[in-house]
């Protein structure tokens, strides 16, 4: 989502249109959207604040029990994510896949059953052919 227009250019939109400027005039001297400049008026007129609204902020409604999630999460290590939902409804706490999904991402949480091998490996099919140099087989 990009991001908000600057508090100066949104007052001087403004500005333009308390001197006389209609706001499809300041939207273009501007060149912002019509739209934007007569939300940013409308909002001008009521609350004399041309800063944006704020974004974002919503908290989802499993941080209010996130310790019993995580307490019936380390009792149940081994359920997947649908057993754990049902786990949590039994304790009446209510959720969806999506959701516990994306709390696990937020605390860190992963599925991985089996460590890390330690990175990529050969392929086990035994040594390999060794490569010829068309410049070393004369030498």
């Amino acid at each position: 989502m990009p991001k908000s227009y600057s508090a100066d250019l949104r007052e001087r939109v403004i500005e333009a249109v308390e001197m006389g400027a209609s706001r499809h005039e300041a939207a273009d001297r501007f060149e912002v959207s019509v739209a934007s400049a007569v939300k940013w008026l409308q909002r001008w007129h009521e609350s004399r604040s041309a800063a944006p609204k704020p974004r974002g902020g919503s908290v989802s409604p499993l941080e209010k029990c996130a310790a019993r999630v995580l307490a019936v999460i380390a009792e149940h290590a081994d359920l997947t994510l649908m057993e754990t939902v049902a786990e949590l409804r039994r304790w009446r706490i209510r959720t969806s896949k999506s959701a516990l999904s994306r709390f696990y991402a937020r605390h860190g949480i992963t599925f991985k059953k089996k460590p890390a091998s330690g990175g990529a490996a050969a392929s086990g099919r035994g040594p390999r052919a060794p490569t010829l140099d068309p410049r070393a087989r004369h030498a």
